[in-house]
This record gives C-alpha cells, sequence and structure tokens, in this order.
C-alpha cells in the first residue's frame, strides 16, 4: 500500500505542477468563459487543459482506479482507490484576474484520504500530506504551530456549498462569525483557504455543507499540519461525506469554537 501512495505522490505532485503552470500562462489570456449551472458558477478552457492532463497522468499510472474530477465527473470502474481531481479550485477568481486559484489531488483508499497534494499555481507553492506523516510546503515539514490570540483578533475562513445560498442557518452562523472575529474570509479557492489554516496564517475554518473535489486534500493537509477537524456537534471529522459541516482550528481553540456553533445553530 504504502509503494503504490509514494508512487501516487510523484504522479500527483508532476501533474498539479503542469497543470498550475498553464494556468499561470493562461492568466492574462482569453479564458473562455461560460457559465455553468445557475448558481453563478463558471468554467474556462483552462479548467478543461489542466485536467486533461491530471487525468492522463494518473490513467497512465493507476488504469484500474476509479477517478472522480470537477468537469468529467466519474469515470474508471469502482474501487477501493478513487482519486479526486480540482484542476482549478478558484475559478471564479481566476475568471476575474484575481489570482487565487490552485490545483487539487486527493487519493482516497476505501473512503479514506490517504494522500492530499494542493499547488498554488500563482505563488508556485507545493503542499503535500500523507495519512500519519506529516505535511509539507515546499518540501520543508508543515505545522499550524501554537495560537494563543482572543477571539476578537482572529481571521477565520468561511467556506459554503454551490447550493447553500442564503441558508437562513446558514446566514445566521455567518452572522455570527463577523460578530465574533476580526475578519471572516471567504476565498472562493477552498484548498488554499486550508493551507492557510494548515500554516497558522488563519485561525479556523468553518465549513457549511461543502462536499466536493477540492475539499479532502485540505482536509489532510491542515490535520497533518495540526489542524483539529471536528463536526459542528464536535465529533471528530472522518472519512467522506455527501453533507459535512465542520469546524477546523488549532486544537487549543477547538472547544470555544464548537460551542459558538451550538450556540448560535441552538445544537444539542
Amino acid at each position: 500500500m504504502q509503494d503504490k501512495i509514494s508512487l501516487a505522490t510523484e504522479v500527483a505532485i508532476k501533474a498539479v505542477v503542469e497543470a498550475g503552470n498553464l494556468a499561470k500562462e493562461y492568466f492574462f489570456k482569453e479564458k473562455e468563459i461560460v457559465e455553468k449551472g445557475e448558481d453563478g458558477d463558471v468554467v474556462t478552457i483552462v479548467d478543461h487543459l489542466a485536467e486533461k492532463i491530471i487525468l492522463q497522468s494518473i490513467l497512465a499510472h493507476f488504469p484500474d482506479d476509479q477517478i472522480r474530477s470537477e468537469e468529467t465527473g466519474w469515470s474508471g470502474n469502482e474501487s477501493d482507490w478513487l482519486w479526486l481531481v480540482d484542476p482549478l479550485d478558484g475559478t471564479n477568481n481566476y475568471a476575474i484576474g484575481l489570482p487565487v486559484y490552485g490545483v487539487s489531488v486527493t487519493l482516497i483508499y476505501k473512503k479514506e484520504p490517504v494522500l492530499g497534494v494542493i499547488y498554488d499555481s500563482h505563488l508556485g507553492d507545493l503542499y503535500v500530506a500523507q495519512k500519519d506523516k506529516g505535511a509539507t510546503l515546499n518540501g520543508k515539514p508543515l505545522s499550524i504551530g501554537k495560537n494563543l490570540k482572543k477571539t476578537n483578533k482572529m481571521t477565520v475562513g468561511w467556506i459554503q456549498g454551490h447550493l447553500v445560498q442564503k441558508d437562513e442557518k446558514a446566514m445566521s452562523l455567518k452572522h455570527e462569525l463577523d460578530i465574533e472575529f476580526k475578519r471572516v474570509l471567504r476565498l472562493w479557492a477552498p484548498t488554499l483557504l486550508w493551507c492557510m489554516l494548515a500554516r497558522g496564517d488563519i485561525d479556523g475554518i468553518f465549513l457549511f455543507n461543502s462536499e466536493g473535489d477540492d475539499l479532502y486534500s485540505g482536509i489532510l493537509i491542515a490535520k497533518e499540519a495540526g489542524a483539529s477537524i471536528v463536526d459542528f456537534n464536535g465529533g471528530d471529522f472522518e472519512g467522506m461525506n455527501p453533507e459535512p459541516y465542520i469546524i477546523a482550528c488549532h486544537p487549543e481553540h477547538k472547544h470555544s469554537f464548537i460551542n459558538l456553533v451550538k450556540q448560535t445553530l441552538k445544537l444539542s
């Protein structure tokens, strides 16, 4: 198993760097932007070109694995091994010329993330995590570090699914976070938000029902860097969940963040 994960790491790193560099090359070119769905999302030519690079690389080395990718959906035969691919995380940023976008590849084994690779395409930063083996940034160990800030001096991230829209509970929680914290950051490139948490540059993430191909790489990298990842009731978040509600933060703040969510949403 470890031999496969080691090879998968090499393959994923090479593919995300190539895809990310292509995205940066196209950044100031015509992107052929097309609306995607009814919720304001968009797709560009780069999404498709970058996806092709990654899928071809995975299939060349692991033809028996299953893949779920942002643009092409499911492919391959059902397997214990599942690849999740987001070839351009932050497409809405990319489309308006905001240089906050990346590439995400996750390898899942029996519904448990075992490898996460994220490439910050514009900055050229590479994040890698293997389950129980820690996380790295450009090959150096990555740690969330210590965090002794008071709540009113913290910056936290907010992630919500496309279908959440103006959900009453979501808006209630977001409003409470705006009151409690110094800043609530909605980056529109979730994988890079998870990387910010792993670096210790933000103090937490609140995720409201946002499952997708960009989720589990970020969770694994943050977790391996030392973050606590729990659901809204305070239970450890493990495996995969089609409707996740997540709190991620430094372990020292876990209980206070859980209590904030429970009180706001009136959870038992």
